[in-house]
């Protein structure tokens, strides 16, 4: 299957509350009580409510050979879990037809990996799976009250989730029309910054690496950036030409709110608008 893969270069620091980490050492089936309160409570309210698996053990049957990860710490699953169920899951319930959409589509598993997933100089901050699974990272770093974090694991599993729509239902209408020559070639969307993205018409430079992450960069980033519609919809008042092209940049990303929002809300019932209001409530 294809994945989809949301990554950041090595450089990015990322903090956490846990500095205790290296004094624990993963569990794995084998050497764990498989009735545990843990277990109980993800089979209760995950998979019997959801039908969705968490997977918090044998972390590296779930990275690639050439990857390198860490193994979640068990004190973190729970908060973790927590989290998810605050900023996804009750966000989703708590919008009207969300309920039903999110139930309908949720990924059949979800894995958490304790440290970010290293590979060739790159940092994975997770990946999903045609719909199946979605993969999450640097758990064992959790600090909702560190917007770093949040904002990283926000933006994980609202672009995760978001593939789920153009995986089952296709991209709106004439998408890749509305920035073409924004689009970087293959393995170079690293060397552009956030201005240069908001010229091109993205809302991120990872988003100009194809139509689908550029579809769903943007459905994260309307979902958990406050500062959205000051800094990727309203015009600047201009006096140089840099400022001049992220405008035009906006008038393209104006396009891209109204096609994806009404795409949205064709294909799933849901209204973003609706639930953006409800995540950031929350913030």
């Amino acid at each position: 299957m294809m994945k989809y893969i949301n990554i950041i270069l090595l450089s990015l620091v990322l903090m956490g509350c846990y500095p205790t980490e290296d004094l624990n050492v993963p569990v794995r089936d084998n050497d764990a009580n498989l009735n545990s309160q843990l277990d109980r409570y993800i089979q209760e309210n995950f998979t019997e409510e959801y039908n969705m698996a968490i997977r918090y053990r044998y972390v590296d049957n779930y990275v690639e050979p050439t990857q390198r990860a860490t193994p979640p710490q068990i004190e973190v699953v729970r908060p973790m879990l927590d989290f998810l169920e605050n900023f996804w899951i009750d966000s989703y319930l708590s919008t009207p037809n969300g309920e039903e959409f999110f139930r309908e589509h949720v990924p059949p598993e979800i894995i958490l990996i304790g440290g970010p997933i290293l590979q060739n100089g790159l940092i994975l901050l997770g990946t999903a799976d045609a719909g199946a699974q979605i993969t999450l990272t640097d758990v064992n770093s959790i600090d909702p009250e560190n917007e770093n974090w949040r904002d990283l694991q926000l933006g994980t599993i609202y672009h995760e989730f978001a593939h789920i729509i153009h995986q089952r239902y296709k991209l709106p209408t004439a998408f890749e029309t509305i920035s073409p020559r924004g689009y970087t070639s293959a393995g170079s969307w690293f060397i552009l910054n956030n201005q240069d993205a908001i010229s091109r018409g993205f809302v991120s430079p990872y988003g100009t690496s194809s139509p689908n992450e550029d579809f769903a960069e943007f459905v994260a980033f309307y979902l958990f950036r406050q500062d959205f519609h000051s800094t990727f919809i309203e015009m600047e008042t201009c006096t140089t030409d840099e400022c001049l092209e992220r405008n035009e940049g906006r008038l393209m990303l104006q396009q891209k709110l109204s096609a994806i929002s009404e795409h949205y809300l064709k294909v799933t019932g849901i209204d973003l608008a609706d639930l953006r209001e409800v995540v950031q409530s929350k913030l």
